[in-house]
């Protein structure tokens, strides 16, 4: 391990200053660019997730009135058949409570 240090100390040492300065400054700014272009893609991920999602709701909304208008009939006649049944019954009803106080009524009078 020392030598392969010795041996890297060794070659940083024989490059003349001024080419290490210029390498120094070069992958600085590529360090600086790369953290940049990460930013710029963690940005661009969030505004394509922000877009996905609107798209994604907005996909839903129209698959749902589209199920909504396909199943409407469908509930509407089993609601229709709920509203008759029991409008049905209740006229039956009301019938015979009429008919009950009519006869009520007219035996009272009669006695």
């Amino acid at each position: 391990m020392d030598t392969a240090l010795a041996r890297l100390t060794e070659f940083v040492a024989s490059i003349q200053p001024r080419t290490r300065k210029r390498v120094l400054w070069t992958i600085g700014i590529l360090f600086v660019l790369q953290l940049y272009f990460v930013r710029e893609l963690i940005a661009a991920e969030l505004l394509f997730g922000a877009i996905f999602a609107a798209l994604f709701l907005l996909a839903g909304i129209c698959y749902l009135i589209g199920a909504i208008g396909v199943n409407g009939l469908d509930w509407a006649e089993a609601g229709a058949r709920v509203v008759s049944s029991f409008a049905r019954r209740s006229y039956s009803a009301l019938e015979e409570f009429g008919k009950r106080s009519f006869r009520y009524l007219t035996s009272e009078s009669a006695r």
